[in-house]
């Protein structure tokens, strides 16, 4: 009897584990799908990508690839790169220097109205970003900073991506607080602090804070398209948008081989941190 109720649990724990399994590689084929279709309907014939439902096409042709570096609209296709780079990694210079000084400031220092300000902060992630649109362009564009980089990087100079500074302050709260005071005792002051004790134990935040504010920034396509009007300062989001508007011919083919010549960059900045995000989001305000 004992043996058979352990044989019918076993079956029944490997039929559970069957549907699970079953259930993930669904679930995982229903997220690739998208781009698996992007990658096959590059090298696809103009006529395929929208009238033919097989995904493989029946002959593969690069001619979408060398439209899209040919470039678009009078500006090369390395400008656009250059212009995404420019953006990603201006914002993510910004978020790690003013996020980790605010979080350090939130999570050490004691000054009054510490808690209101704080929790103001963590407010301003439930505002709509449509919310703040107009001021923020209104002020811009008295400011005659439309169509420059300065509406996409300024906030992050000034920590306004509230999470960043969330994330670093629960990690910087579970530092001892004994190295502070060892520091002080040999006469550092807070500069001294956070740039020799603080921030080099933050290091698992600050890749963390680097990896999405870099990804977010370069897929950005919203804020780009407001403040940005001329071609050859836009980034690719918006220079994908070119190969679709500028002629009644729409360029799927282009548009798609730009598409996959963009995800290029972010694969590789993931796979080369890959294992300092896992790490930074195993140890990031997840404790305490």
């Amino acid at each position: 009897m004992a043996t058979t109720a352990q044989g019918a649990l076993l079956t029944r724990g490997r039929r559970r584990a069957l549907a699970w399994h079953t259930a993930a590689v669904a679930v995982l084929i229903a997220l690739l799908y998208p781009v698996v279709w992007v990658l096959t309907s590059s090298v696809k014939p103009a006529d395929e990508i929208l009238s033919s439902f097989n995904l493989l096409p029946t002959e593969a042709t690069w001619s979408g690839y060398a439209t899209a570096l040919d470039g678009i609209a009078d500006v090369p296709t390395w400008r656009f790169f250059a212009n995404s780079m420019v953006i990603s990694v201006g914002s993510v210079i910004g978020n790690v220097l003013s996020c980790s000084l605010a979080a350090y400031a939130f999570a050490r220092l004691r000054f009054r109205g510490r808690g209101p300000m704080f929790a103001a902060m963590i407010g301003t992630i439930l505002l709509p970003h449509h919310l703040l649109l107009i001021p923020q362009y209104t002020m811009f564009q008295k400011a005659g900073l439309v169509d420059t980089y300065v509406p996409l990087l300024l906030g992050k100079f000034l920590a306004t991506d509230a999470f960043f500074v969330f994330l670093m302050v629960q990690f910087i709260r579970n530092l001892p607080r004994s190295l502070d005071e060892a520091a002080l005792i040999d006469g550092c002051g807070h500069f001294k602090i956070f740039g020799y004790i603080v921030l080099p134990l933050l290091r698992p935040a600050l890749i963390t804070t680097a990896i999405f504010t870099f990804i977010w920034s370069w897929n950005d396509f919203f804020a780009p398209l407001i403040y940005l009007q001329s071609p050859e300062n836009y980034p690719l989001p918006l220079a994908l948008r070119l190969f679709v508007d500028s002629s009644s011919t729409q360029d799927y083919g282009a548009m798609l081989g730009m598409s996959v010549l963009s995800l290029i960059p972010v694969i590789a900045f993931f796979v080369a941190f890959q294992r300092l995000l896992i790490e930074g989001a195993a140890t990031s305000g997840l404790k305490g």
